[in-house]
């Protein structure tokens, strides 16, 4: 049972504006914002907040850091999309620094992560024909359980969540589903010669912040090499120094075949992803064969490379670490009976709800709303706490006040 809420009229007009004509395919916390700086959002009333979501790991650099927001009016102003029927000045300046950043051949630019996924799908299938020599349409890419990589009906054919899938099918063929974080598994299911690519996220993020153990990478990446099957990390909200390291990848020091990032790649700015591969990949798709009318557009180039330096330059990778380990200690502290979990890497964390309501995730959500910290529940029980990566000391140890101070609603 939801205790009513009373908002003001400001509020209300705007709820019910987005209920009225808006598609209802989402269920938002009740806060309408209109204005983010940093770590802080103000919604309509003029209140601030902590952002503990970031949009979903989107605004990792910070919302309307100067920099990014600097590159994008310049830019703006001077060309903002040209279609890949031309050149323009900026993509290839984009290309190049980002394979280099990264140490790929090859960048492949599209607009939204979901996109890029499905980018890297089609490089994989194209790979499994024209390179490891599989039968034409027999390919197989295999997938993790409690996966999430978007909602398009090719990613969703993959999905073991009921929510994703009821009612969209049919669905797409060629893809196997194994256990996460289960490398005889993984093992077992590359013994098929079909096999093109491994699919993963180095944390499952939606399914609740699942951090793997230890060697999983490392693992992944050895029987992918033996059996020669592309090892593919979506890090579109695991990527971009939220979790300590530059990629999810690197705390093992693993390079993938194939990365996917997104989200972080423009610092919350506009859509902007990335499929980052070796010549041997990405040279298999040709001219028509691929493409995306907004993908590498001049504005998204120079914005994508500001968000990049900012990482870099500000060191967000090292302060995610630090402040991420300060979280989580400081959450263990507390020793609250209603949180019977407490996990995550760098500044990417959840929490798991220990309560007989089965309301009580969304409940404190709204408690931490009204209390200055925006975080969302997912998958019922668990809550995400993913602030900004420029977040200080002195920030987390206030935000873990208004988290003990909520949690009192549970009682």
């Amino acid at each position: 049972m939801h205790t009513a809420i009373q908002y003001s009229a400001n509020t209300q007009h705007y709820l019910d504006l987005e209920d009225k004509y808006g598609a209802h395919n989402y269920h938002p916390l009740p806060v309408v914002l209109n204005k983010g700086a940093g770590v802080h959002v103000w919604d309509v009333d003029g209140k601030q907040y902590y952002d503990f979501l970031s949009g979903y790991s989107a605004v990792n650099q910070g919302h309307c850091h100067p920099k990014i927001i600097a590159a994008l009016t310049e830019q703006a102003q001077t060309l903002t999309l040209t279609s890949r029927a031309f050149y323009n000045n900026l993509l290839g300046e984009y290309e190049q620094f980002i394979t280099s950043f990264f140490g790929y051949d090859k960048v492949l630019p599209v607009n939204t992560g979901v996109e890029a996924v499905e980018t890297a799908i089609k490089l994989c299938r194209k790979w499994a024909y024209q390179v490891k020599g599989i039968k034409e349409g027999a390919a197989k890419i295999i997938v993790c359980s409690s996966n999430f990589h978007g909602r398009t009906v090719a990613v969703i054919s993959f999905s073991t969540d009921p929510v994703s899938t009821k009612n969209f099918g049919p669905f797409v063929e060629g893809f196997e589903v194994i256990p996460y974080n289960d490398l005889p598994a993984l093992e077992k299911a590359l013994q098929d010669k079909n096999v093109a690519a491994f699919l993963f996220e180095p944390i499952q993020g939606e399914a609740g912040v699942v951090v793997p153990d230890e060697g999983y990478y490392a693992g992944i990446r050895a029987l992918c090499t033996e059996y020669k099957v592309l090892m593919v990390a979506d890090e579109i909200q695991t990527g971009l120094c939220r979790t300590g390291n530059m990629l999810a990848c690197d705390h093992e020091q693993v390079r993938p075949d194939m990365i996917i990032l997104g989200k972080a790649l423009s610092g919350g700015v506009l859509p902007v992803s990335a499929v980052l591969a070796d010549n041997e990949i990405m040279l298999t798709i040709q001219p028509g064969e691929h493409g995306s009318t907004y993908g590498g557009n001049p504005l998204a180039c120079k914005v994508a490379i500001a968000s990049l330096k900012v990482l870099k330059d500000e060191n967000m990778a090292s302060n995610a670490a630090a402040m991420g380990e300060l979280l989580r200690a400081e959450l263990k502290k507390l020793n609250s009976p209603h949180i019977s979990v407490i996990r995550g890497r760098g500044l990417l964390n959840a929490i798991v709800i220990k309560h007989s309501n089965p309301e009580a995730a969304w409940d404190l959500c709204l408690a931490l709303k009204e209390n200055g910290l925006l975080a969302k529940p997912t998958h019922g029980d668990k809550i995400r706490f993913a602030p900004p990566l420029l977040i200080n000391k002195e920030q987390v140890l206030d935000c873990v006040k208004i988290i003990e101070q909520s949690l009192k609603v549970l009682d």
